[in-house]
């Protein structure tokens, strides 16, 4: 992804900001690969003292960190201050009676840009990324996330591959030649953008998700309500037409499979550690180290 193909941080914010009432309705994905997320926490003999919730959207997977590491110290940052906001509601939900507890957990939750995070350099452990760096810069990140992790910290994260929507990115294709899909990273750009700025042990590995909507109207609904919709710099500024909206939603009639119409996610997992590999926290013996070099799809 090029700078001219990146989204403006302050379009991502305000995007994020006006779907945080209505996002845990609709965050069908996110939910799915957080979980497999903190599933793959346990192959890891880690205990961290701080962890840093980046992109913690509503919050949801705060109290699931706190669940499995509560000694640990939470940090919350996102870029959208409504999302923080909701995010602060829904702990204090979680905690209910308990929030008023002397010594009651309480995240500190951060207004940032995963690019230039208001932290202290090698001050977190543990760093958990659902579906949040795909927005970023990639190169600018990963040094970011590198100089506030602690040696022999941890980074665990998600994010989008190219062959993300595609249904709905040809269905525009064949409508005009605007922008309408974001764009994201291959997997291989990935990899070599964290192995430059100095990670080790990278781990990385592509599943393939789908979501069945019942109409293309529905799934474009739903990915404004993420504020995952099109914020593309080039995108058509001018509101799409009638006539054109009917031509893609005849063009998705192409892909439905058994009455549903599939929007289909390429979801990158990895990991990796900051600092020397001796006497580092390990893997428990269910993944692989690949070198970058030999990454591929599976």
């Amino acid at each position: 992804m090029t700078n001219s193909q990146r989204p403006l941080k302050s379009d991502v914010a305000k995007s994020f900001a006006a779907a945080a009432q209505d996002y845990d309705d609709v965050a069908v994905l996110q939910r799915q690969t957080a979980d497999e997320l903190l599933d793959r926490l346990s192959l890891v003999t880690l205990q961290p003292h701080t962890i840093l919730d980046l992109g913690c959207g509503t919050g949801r997977n705060l109290s699931l960190l706190q669940q499995r590491y509560p000694d640990a110290r939470l940090l919350a940052a996102d870029i959208a201050p409504a999302m923080l906001i909701k995010a602060r509601h829904n702990w204090q939900s979680h905690l209910g009676f308990k929030r008023w507890w002397p010594g009651a957990a309480r995240p500190l939750f951060i207004g940032a840009d995963a690019e230039r995070l208001p932290l202290s350099d090698q001050s977190v452990d543990l760093i958990f990324a659902n579906l949040a760096l795909q927005w970023c810069d990639v190169a600018s990140v990963f040094a970011e996330l590198r100089r506030v992790l602690k040696p022999e910290g941890l980074l665990s994260f998600t994010t989008l591959g190219p062959d993300t929507l595609k249904e709905l990115r040809t269905a525009w294709a064949a409508v005009d030649e605007y922008p309408h899909i974001n764009v994201f990273l291959d997997m291989h750009d990935v990899g070599s953008a964290m192995s430059a700025v100095g990670f080790n042990d990278i781990v990385l590995d592509v599943e393939y998700q789908q979501l069945g909507y019942p109409s293309a109207m529905q799934m474009m609904r739903d990915l404004k309500l993420l504020g995952a919709h099109n914020i593309n710099p080039g995108r058509r500024k001018s509101l799409t037409g009638k006539q054109r909206l009917q031509q893609v939603i005849a063009e998705c009639e192409q892909f439905r499979i058994n009455g549903q119409l599939p929007a289909s996610y390429e979801v990158i997992y990895g990991h990796a550690f900051a600092g020397e590999t001796q006497g580092r926290s390990t893997l428990a013996g269910a993944e692989v180290l690949i070198p970058v070099e030999t990454i591929s799809r599976r």
